[in-house]
């Protein structure tokens, strides 16, 4: 698979992705210690949190809308750098007010990685390979925060929670110089892109060309589309789980369980594997359903609505459980469920919107689906500051998850109606 080109700037992207949670991680990790230098409150710890995800939420529409324009790379590139040393001056933070600005710097840094990635393999991989790319393109996500557990707990043991922060922001700006360096905005720019593999995108994207209407339409044709707008409300959902997870169910652990720095360092690593290998077979399930049913619709849906479903069992069930392992146990099978369909949301915006318009669209479905952060690390403050637990917050988390399960069932459907005549885009 990586002796083709396109599956190597795949691999690129995905230690990108690995980098990314590495870095988001460590802030996760490192937080019952600079709440004990800062003197912080679990509501200043929840805006903490929010105020990455305010950043991030507003350049994801910037960043996508960027990429339309200038390309991928150059955005990429350039954005990787300001996240990389905005990570690296987190522990140059030296109070509250500080260290929210600086994690709202980060959080623009970091806002464009996704619409980059679904605009580079748009124009990378054929339709038929999209979602197996975005979903392995994607899954170093959870890859690097179980990396980043333990080995950020082993920094904080061992030097302190500052250093930390420069490591994971040096590994950022090593990436960056590679990806100037070998990444290109077409397969066609690319030198080291063979006859063959070329020819093959090329009639992939052709055949997907032939299943879409032939009038262009502008940017906000898209951003009106029900479609568009109810997988932006599904993605809200998978990330208001998935940054629950992130942001507070370590101090969810070393609170409410009593677990040490080290103990919970190691075994939130487990759901974090479990995100790797849902959010790298995800996208290949959902382009196998397609290959055997013809269904493209179809086959990203039935992603979506079971793997949210699970998730809304699991994470609900999580908030009642009295052992730390148990759960771990049950979050776990939630992180696999989730990633399942991390791919999924990026496959349908490529398979029904046209390419000079995805990267736009991208970061307008992204941009929704991150205020996620903005509120939800927030409320959970605010639920655990004034009721004294997390079972409200698991709760919440799982109605959420179940809410995005059936909007997909129900409201997704093919975008461009006078198609209806193709199997490949009839079939909801």
């Amino acid at each position: 698979m990586f002796q083709t080109r396109r599956w190597k700037i795949a691999l690129l992207i995905f230690l990108a992705s690995v980098i990314n949670y590495m870095d988001r991680t460590a802030f996760s990790v490192a937080a019952p210690y600079f709440v004990k230098d800062f003197n912080l409150t679990p509501s200043e710890l929840g805006m903490l949190f929010s105020s990455f995800f305010l950043g991030y939420a507003i350049f994801n529409f910037v960043g996508g809308y960027l990429s339309d324009i200038h390309g991928p790379k150059k955005i990429f590139g350039i954005f990787m750098i300001i996240w990389s040393v905005f990570c690296g001056l987190t522990g140059a933070a030296f109070n509250f007010v500080s260290l929210f600005i600086i994690r709202l710097c980060f959080g623009i840094g970091e806002g464009p990685i996704s619409s980059t990635t679904s605009k580079t393999v748009n124009n990378w991989f054929p339709a038929k390979e999209r979602s197996s790319a975005m979903g392995f393109a994607s899954s170093g996500t959870p890859l690097g925060a179980a990396i980043a557990g333990p080995l950020v707990g082993l920094l904080v043991l061992i030097v302190s929670w500052k250093v930390a922060f420069v490591v994971m922001g040096t590994l950022g700006v090593v990436w960056a110089l590679t990806w100037f360096k070998m990444a290109h905005d077409y397969p066609q720019e690319d030198p080291a892109v063979s006859k063959k593999e070329l020819e093959d995108i090329r009639i992939g994207q052709n055949q997907e060309l032939m299943l879409k209407s032939g009038k262009k339409m502008p940017l906000s044709y898209f951003l009106k589309q029900p479609t568009i707008l109810l997988t932006a409300l599904a993605f809200f959902a998978y990330n208001y789980n998935l940054f629950f997870f992130l942001t507070w169910f370590p101090s969810y652990l070393m609170m409410d369980k009593g677990l040490s720095l080290s103990e919970m360092s190691v075994v939130t690593a487990l759901p974090w594997v479990a995100g790797f290998i849902g959010l790298g077979s995800g996208g290949f399930i959902s382009d196998y359903i397609y290959k055997k049913t013809g269904k493209l619709m179809f086959s990203r849906k039935i992603i979506l609505v079971v793997g949210l479903g699970a998730t809304a069992l699991f994470i609900a069930l999580t908030g009642f459980v009295s052992s730390a392992m148990g759960a771990v146990g049950l979050m776990t099978m939630a992180i696999f469920t989730l990633y399942l369909t991390g791919s999924t949301y990026w496959a349908i915006i490529q398979d029904t919107v046209t390419g000079e318009n995805v990267g736009g669209v991208s970061g307008f479905v992204h941009f929704l689906a991150n205020l996620s952060g903005v509120i939800g690390p927030t409320v959970t403050g605010f639920i655990v500051q004034f009721s004294g637990e997390f079972t409200s917050a698991f709760v919440l988390a799982a109605t959420i998850a179940l809410a995005g399960a059936i909007s997909v069932a129900f409201f997704v459907k093919p975008i461009i109606q006078e198609e209806k005549s193709s199997s490949t885009y009839a079939e909801s």
